[in-house]
């Protein structure tokens, strides 16, 4: 570390540490010169008390431009966010933790703006028949109130670490409240990305591009990258993959999406020590793939649900956002292909086929 990277302000920690460390070097030479003035010793502690007292207002001044005007700002703006309330984006432009938070708060405003702008442009199409309208209606509605109520804890948890920067002094837990709201704010964005897409899906507004490619590549293109070489791998791997190529004539980055989404789901289910499978078979003109985990089966009420959006199943050791599953049954309903899931002894098994050519 250079001493310019030293005495950076970039980062809250550095501004306080400087200031500190300014103030208790300018506190320490003051007291020093006010022992050697030619003044009476009564008069010289006089004066020494009125520049401690300036240098008190001065360092409260620098503690409030650079701490808690930021934290008031941010908090102003995360509880209309809770409220779900964007129209006073955050100002606080500045160059360390707060400028990137309230740069991560805007961007959320915006993305959640933008998705209700092409939510109502996809209701104006659909109001041109009366039965679709209505059908769209009560998706709205559905909608709205999953929206509402997956933004609600988040933008909760943002509103309560922002009020806590406000109160806590100790530097530790600051940057851990600061951490804490930029992830809250990530997972948020990636939620929206991910409904928009799922949305564009389900109202034919994104279409499948089919091509031929070989299918073992990509299963073994993705399950290299999410499975090999995980450092806090806790479970077996075994896979069973033919030896030649089969192609196939679908949409590559669409089915991509599929094993990636099932991949992560039997990965983050499997129990500890336990096994997850990999299967591709072919036969008479059709490939069949299916993934297992080991692990706590699905109670056989529920396994019609885990394919619809924002569905958890409680009995889950992982939570995630409840729409991979389904975006994985649009695309294959989309191409009208056969997949389904089962629970095996000690386990679960997901599957489906896609003709070979």
């Amino acid at each position: 570390m250079t001493w310019k990277d030293y005495f950076s302000l970039h980062t809250v920690r550095r501004k306080i540490i400087l200031v500190s460390k300014a103030a208790g070097f300018v506190l320490i030479v003051s007291y020093i010169a006010s022992t050697r003035l030619t003044l009476p010793s009564s008069a010289s502690l006089w004066l020494w008390l009125i520049f401690v007292t300036l240098l008190v207002l001065v360092i409260d001044y620098l503690m409030g431009r650079f701490i808690s005007t930021p934290i008031s700002s941010l908090n102003r703006s995360a509880r209309k966010m809770a409220q779900l309330d964007f129209s006073a984006p955050c100002r606080v432009e500045s160059n360390d933790e707060f400028g990137e938070l309230s740069a991560s708060l805007n961007t959320m405003a915006e993305n959640l703006q933008k998705t209700l702008a092409e939510l109502k442009a996809a209701n104006a199409q659909l109001e041109k028949d009366v039965e679709q309208e209505r059908l769209l209606l009560a998706e709205r509605k559905e909608l709205a109130d999953r929206l509402s109520h997956e933004m609600k804890t988040p933008l909760g948890v943002i509103r309560a670490y922002a009020e806590g920067l406000q109160e806590e002094e100790d530097e530790t837990k600051r940057q851990k409240y600061s951490s804490v709201i930029i992830e809250e704010t990530r997972r948020m964005s990636e939620l929206i990305t991910t409904l928009l897409d799922l949305s564009a899906l389900e109202n034919g507004v994104a279409r499948l591009t089919p091509e031929r490619f070989d299918y073992v590549e990509l299963l073994e293109t993705a399950a290299g990258r999410l499975l090999s070489d995980i450092p806090d791998c806790d479970f077996e791997l075994q896979y069973e993959l033919p030896e030649q190529k089969v192609y196939v004539y679908t949409d590559k980055g669409r089915m991509e999406q599929v094993l990636n989404n099932l991949i992560v789901n039997a990965k983050r289910n499997v129990r500890s020590g336990g096994i997850l499978k990999l299967s591709l078979t072919e036969n008479a003109g059709m490939l069949h793939f299916s993934i297992y985990n080991q692990g706590q089966p699905i109670p056989q009420e529920n396994l019609s649900k885990i394919w619809m959006k924002f569905y958890r199943d409680p009995h889950s050791a992982y939570s995630g956002s409840g729409l991979g599953l389904a975006i994985v049954a649009q695309i294959l309903s989309m191409q009208d292909l056969d997949y389904g899931v089962e629970n095996k002894e000690d386990g679960v098994r997901f599957y489906f086929s896609i003709p070979s050519v």
